[in-house]
């Protein structure tokens, strides 16, 4: 599979088992509540994350981890009128957390970057393989490639698709524009459906996140640093591209930051928020974790960050 510059990487499958600790260890028994019975701590969470709290998280921490996950605009949704109140709450876009019910606290803990996620078994995938770093944007043109998303009102990922597209154009110098060009409305999954429609048939391809196609083996296409929202040093450009949310609320393109707080408060929600900002299973799903992450805003309580 040859292309300019081209960089693709093929994963293992990972398997859903429990990972080493990093950082702060969970409790060696099991948390009870003050009648007895076992502490269950509840997340909502992105839907990238889903995987990664499923089979990294929960397996290293004793304490019982209700997981729920949706796309990171839809749970800032669902806490904001009152819908959901988890314990944990984490999200693909520290942005989010900028609303007037804003946590007093939130830790960066993880980073990402835009990929194209494709499935070498299709004629389509075969294209955007042959097509690579450098020209994989032209045979989508064509429209002979199936390509899926998110949708931009319900999660990061799918605004930050359409931040890559704007910045593709500029950054190749293309005469169309691929934000208009490119995106097909029925081409929109749920974050947590959006890979496995590959198993299915229904796309060639995906927008997605580098740890999406890590941690379910898929070939990827790296893209460069100045369109993928991966490199600190390029975040005025990635700060160009912006989107309005069906709330009014303008996002603009930036460095991917995961982020996370505990909204109510217990030793349990402390342990598995420990092991979930800084437990080695994040770079096992394929995130990032910078050398000065978990980051944290605000005045987060010392039991946290100490």
């Amino acid at each position: 599979m040859a292309g300019d510059g081209l960089r693709i990487r093929r994963r293992s499958v990972l398997s859903a088992t429990a990972v080493a600790l990093s950082g702060v260890a969970g409790c060696s028994d099991t948390l009870h509540g003050t009648d007895g019975q076992s502490v269950t701590v509840s997340m909502l969470a992105a839907g990238s994350l889903n995987n990664a709290l499923e089979n990294g998280l929960r397996p290293s921490v004793d304490t019982t981890v209700q997981i729920e996950a949706h796309g990171s605009a839809e749970v800032a949704r669902l806490i904001a009128a009152g819908q959901k109140d988890p314990d944990i709450v984490s999200i693909a876009d520290i942005a989010l957390f900028d609303s007037p019910r804003q946590p007093d606290w939130f830790a960066e803990f993880a980073t990402n970057s835009i990929v194209i996620a494709y499935n070498p078994n299709t004629d389509g995938g075969k294209q955007l393989a042959d097509a690579g770093t450098e020209n994989w944007y032209r045979p989508l043109l064509n429209g002979d490639i199936t390509i899926g998303r998110t949708d931009p009102d319900l999660d990061p990922l799918g605004y930050r698709a359409l931040f890559m597209l704007e910045l593709a154009t500029a950054h190749y110098g293309t005469d169309t524009n691929l934000r208009d060009a490119i995106p097909q409305t029925e081409q929109i999954y749920p974050e947590t459906q959006l890979i496995s429609q590959f198993e299915t048939g229904s796309v060639d391809a995906a927008i997605a996140y580098r740890n999406m196609a890590v941690e379910r083996g898929y070939d990827y296409i790296d893209l460069p640093a100045e369109i993928d929202l991966s490199e600190p040093s390029y975040t005025d450009t990635y700060e160009s591209a912006t989107y309005e949310l069906p709330s009014g609320t303008v996002v603009s393109g930036g460095l991917i930051s995961y982020g996370a707080t505990i909204r109510n408060h217990s030793p349990a929600a402390v342990d598995v928020f420990s092991e979930h900002i800084t437990g080695e299973y994040l770079n096992e799903f394929g995130f990032v974790v910078p050398d000065d992450y978990p980051r944290f805003t605000g005045n987060a309580p010392d039991e946290v960050t100490n």
